[in-house]
């Protein structure tokens, strides 16, 4: 590459054809324009073919990383996570737990003397029913959709009233699976050796008992059904509404960061809105991630009144999470929302309501443990497989485009 610089050793002949810019006065090489896609001015001084940016083989991999980790996040949200569901919900729902399980190292003893004690799956019980309910949710938004024609996605609204659908969309479907969620809630709390296992399907059977009693049910202080969807729907629109917004402040921040970062880069066209910009995408996903989390933590202490209120009546017994060896029933008087609140307070404290918080923590540490997991795999495989480039190959490329424009 001697000399790439000096121009001297080319001879400069005359282009095929000039044009003139009638606003610059500028004489602009047409033949430079069909090479490099711009223009040039010849009564400016040449400095050289620019550099080309292959940023084909950058994209590539950003591309393979974050689609596995999309497919990592999903899985571990909906079912690697379940058994840390299970802990939290149970410690949720024990009103007389003495242990909080605040933190994450409490709980190792007690889910190691539950193995002992029963099956190895006594942490995944509730699965099947878990995936019925998020699968019903969104088959009931996508019907609702079909039907009024109202947005199912944030992302297609583009007005005020669509906006308006939109979330009355979502809180109909919160409405509607209730039931069901209810039902589902107490398969996954149950022990294994107090009661049954419930088959695949019992929680339709369930969900429609739950429907049938909605003005007085049968059993003594169970809550009538209407009386849980009000609490249960503004809870699920409002974290559903508060996760958006967060996650929209942080692709705006992370956008910034970004547009900083690569201002002078052209490979880097964060303005860009295709929406397989493998840079959007990254962005995205670590925006959707981030506001996950916050929600999850913010939103505990509502969560564990919702769930007693859904669990409440319904004759259950736990596992005993003080000690992991016994089991206890769920007795509890509530007459609503706010009594719930104020009985947690005065009798178990503040703590009260963060009963399980630590399995949130080992729940959200997995999450992220399997998410630069996968990154470190699958950035791994990406540079093994990736075909070496040859820096001769790419000089005599350059150079040969360089004696094109001037010969």
């Amino acid at each position: 590459m001697a000399g790439f610089g000096d121009h001297s050793s080319f001879s400069y002949k005359r282009p095929f054809r000039l044009e003139r810019n009638k606003e610059t006065s500028d004489i602009y090489d047409t033949r430079y324009q069909q090479i490099y896609g711009y223009h040039t001015p010849l009564n400016e001084e040449y400095q050289g073919p620019p550099l080309v940016m292959d940023d084909t083989s950058e994209e590539e991999p950003n591309t393979y990383i974050t689609t596995a980790i999309s497919v990592a996040s999903l899985l571990t949200e909906n079912l690697l996570s379940h058994p840390f569901i299970v802990l939290r919900r149970q410690c949720q729902v024990h009103n007389c737990l003495k242990n909080y399980h605040i933190v994450p190292y409490t709980l190792l003893p007690v889910v190691a003397r539950l193995h002992r004690r029963q099956e190895v799956t006594t942490l995944w019980k509730g699965i099947g029913s878990t995936c019925i309910v998020k699968g019903l949710n969104l088959a009931v938004e996508d019907v609702l959709s079909k039907v009024t024609g109202w947005p199912k996605e944030f992302k297609q609204c583009g007005s005020i009233l669509q906006y308006m659908q939109h979330i009355t969309l979502k809180c109909i479907s919160i409405a509607i699976i209730t039931p069901f969620y209810s039902a589902s809630l107490v398969e996954t709390v149950q022990s294994d050796i107090a009661s049954d296992k419930p088959a695949l399907l019992d929680v339709f059977r369930d969900g429609f008992m739950r429907i049938l009693e909605w003005g007085s049910p049968s059993r003594g202080r169970m809550l009538p059904i209407w009386a849980i969807v009000l609490p249960t729907a503004t809870f699920g629109i409002t974290k559903y509404l508060a996760q958006l917004i967060l996650k929209g402040i942080t692709v705006r921040v992370l956008r910034f960061k970004q547009r900083h970062r690569h201002e002078l880069s052209d490979s880097y066209n964060i303005n860009s809105k295709n929406a397989s910009n493998p840079l959007i995408e990254d962005i995205n996903l670590k925006a959707n991630i981030f506001s996950f989390i916050t929600m999850e933590i913010i939103f505990y202490p509502v969560e564990t009144i919702i769930h007693r209120l859904h669990i409440q009546g319904t004759r259950t017994i736990i596992d005993n999470l003080d000690t992991g060896t016994s089991v206890t029933p769920i007795l509890t008087g509530y007459q609503g929302f706010f009594d719930c609140y104020n009985s947690t307070i005065a009798k178990e404290g503040v703590g009260g309501l963060y009963k399980g918080f630590g399995a949130l923590v080992l729940q959200l540490a997995a999450h992220l443990a399997i998410i630069k997991l996968t990154t470190l795999v699958v950035s791994e495989m990406t540079n093994l497989l990736k075909p070496a480039n040859s820096p001769t190959n790419s000089d005599e490329s350059v150079l040969n485009q360089q004696k094109y424009l001037f010969n």
